[in-house]
């Protein structure tokens, strides 16, 4: 097992996760498989009581772990399927050991950061990344692992050093360290200062870095180049150049042009690990799979607008994962994609003359008129819910494709009942539990459990089924005709099941639904151009080259080529095999 550490310095959020899913993307081009493990240096077991606006999204894996948003950017890009496991936190490995000590498993020993608690951590390591991640099968020969968080935080410490003695545990020709850094560009000036000093940080905790990726707004000078190389102790051909380029997705074959690969390879000796000839040109075609999208991004003018109306549009990672589905379905529309961002609260009306509020008020009811379509994803909590019941019943009335997601399909749904039945009282059991039972479109799922938050949802992989006499229904045309798909959930609420007989008889029909047939995974309103919500959510399934069904169906619906779309859909129904 090879393994490729990728490290951050000098300031947080620098694009470690971008790099390192791109070097595993580029490592599975030479035919190897390829894993992926994110460490987390939080006390937290896991993501799911994070606030969005805290952390960014929670990523949700077949398994149901709510992990880091990271472990997205590497399903999206290697298109491989990780476990709970492949996120590993200060909390759960803290448990691991507590938990071994109560047993008597440490024999009486004093237990302490060295050698328990590091001991922990390479074990993990060791162990999680030789899960088979692919649709081979087959043990990983490479594992990515990105280290949460800037080196020199006292919250990463532990894991410094477990990886400081992992590199002598697997062998200096298995263990490869990239170190991403920071070179601000200040009055014209390219400034190697905060990368000498994060590199001199990291060498003094034992870590050597084999090449440092080198973060900036613009192309290196060959002079800072030759500058960080000599003070940072490396080769001229081990400083990255990772400038911005045009989108993230042109950031694998940025590396490509350095050599990243050719020079990984030769310090791992991958040329030591066996692959067939059919292995070899899988990994040719993904390559040209590769570049071929880039191009498709590069020559794309005519621009799809999408009004993303949500409740924490303050901090963007909040949906990330809708975000790259959405781009991902616009670069297989040939479409350039604009998201409208609109703070649902900023569409509900005030009585008070607050002139900030008007302007608010009169910008996001415009962003919502000019769009070409609505998204409503997911969130919890009644704040900005009303905003986003206008917004769903602006998309309604006008023929505007809609695709609610999760809360999203819960809102369509209260909409309905309040414009089309007539109920205006209609509402959440989540956002007024003390409403009459008859006004709860939405209630408790019945297994949930409400007292605590941490993974008690409906989580993880699970089919929905479509009813029978659906066929000519576009979400379920666009997945090819299927008779059922497995989506990945996170929720505690459900549309209230005496209700549904109602809705469909009045044209809002759910077209699929659970195993038990009784809960609603799927609706879709009858003669509308694109008017879908899901319970699931369909953003963590979508990847880079085979982009989420019902995404690609709003941008489709949005450009004006859902047909052409359908008829694609119905032509390829398998998934892309990278």
């Amino acid at each position: 097992m090879k393994y490729v550490v990728v490290s951050g310095g000098v300031i947080s959020g620098i694009g470690k996760g971008v790099l390192a899913s791109s070097t595993g993307m580029l490592l599975k081009t030479l035919g190897l498989k390829v894993t992926s493990i994110k460490i987390d240096p939080y006390m937290n077991l896991d993501a799911g009581t994070m606030s969005p606006l805290e952390h960014g999204e929670c990523f949700v894996l077949n398994d149901g772990g709510e992990t880091d948003l990271d472990l997205g950017n590497y399903e999206r890009y290697l298109n491989v399927t990780l476990t709970r496991d492949h996120n590993i936190t200060t909390g759960k490995v803290y448990s691991h050991v507590i938990a071994k000590e109560r047993k008597g498993d440490y024999l009486g020993k004093t237990v302490q950061v060295v050698p328990h608690l590091t001991n922990e951590i390479q074990e993990w390591i060791e162990r999680v990344s030789r899960i088979p991640v692919d649709n081979t099968g087959l043990e990983p020969d490479v594992c990515i692992i990105e280290l949460g968080g800037t080196v020199g935080d006292i919250e990463s410490a532990p894991f410094v050093e477990a990886l400081r003695q992992f590199q002598f545990r697997v062998g200096r020709e298995n263990f490869a360290l990239i170190h991403v850094s920071l070179v601000p560009v200040i009055h014209g000036e390219q400034k190697t200062k905060p990368t000498q000093a994060a590199i001199k940080d990291l060498r003094s905790l034992g870590l050597t870095p084999d090449m440092i990726a080198c973060r900036c707004t613009e192309k290196l000078d060959t002079p800072t180049i030759e500058k960080i190389a000599m003070f940072c102790h490396v080769g001229p051909e081990q400083v990255v150049n990772v400038h911005d380029v045009n989108s993230t997705y042109h950031v694998p074959l940025l590396l490509l042009e350095q050599n990243m690969i050719h020079n990984l390879a030769e310090r791992l000796h991958l040329s030591t690990i066996e692959l067939s000839s059919e292995d070899k040109q899988r990994g040719q075609d993904l390559l040209q799979r590769w570049k071929d999208l880039t191009v498709n991004i590069d020559e794309s003018f005519e621009t799809v607008k999408i009004a993303l109306v949500g409740k924490y549009t303050n901090l963007k990672d909040s949906y990330l994962s809708v975000i790259k589905a959405l781009e991902h379905s616009a670069m297989r529309c040939k479409r350039k994609l604009e998201i409208v961002w609109v703070e649902a609260s900023d569409l509900e009306p005030e009585t008070s003359e607050n002139a900030e509020h008007k302007s608010k008020f009169h910008h996001a009811w415009n962003c919502i008129s000019v769009a070409d379509g609505i998204l409503v994803p997911g969130g919890f909590g009644n704040r900005g819910t009303e905003g986003m019941v206008l917004a769903a019943k602006w998309a309604r009335e006008n023929n505007i494709p809609y695709l609610g997601v999760c809360l999203g399909l819960q809102i369509a749904t209260i909409e309905f009942v309040r414009n089309v039945l007539g109920n205006k009282n209609a509402t959440s059991a989540e956002f007024f539990p003390e409403a009459e039972e008859e006004d709860q479109v939405v209630v408790y799922m019945p297994e949930i459990d409400k007292e605590h938050m941490g993974g008690t949802m409906r989580l993880g992989l699970r089919p929905t089924i479509f009813e029978p006499n659906t066929e000519a229904s576009k979400i379920r045309k666009l997945y090819g005709g299927a008779t059922q798909v497995e989506e990945r959930h996170r929720h505690r609420y459900e549309i209230n099941p005496k209700l549904v007989k109602s809705l469909e008889e009045n044209g809002l029909k759910f077209v699929g639904r659970d195993e038990s047939g009784q809960r609603c995974e799927i609706l879709e309103l009858d003669n509308h151009p694109f008017f879908v919500a899901t319970q699931y959510h369909p953003e963590y399934m979508s990847k880079v080259l085979d982009p989420s069904t019902p995404f690609l169906g709003l941008v489709a619906a949005s450009a004006g080529i859902l047909n052409e779309t359908i008829a694609a859909s119905a032509a390829n129904t398998g998934k892309a095999d990278f």
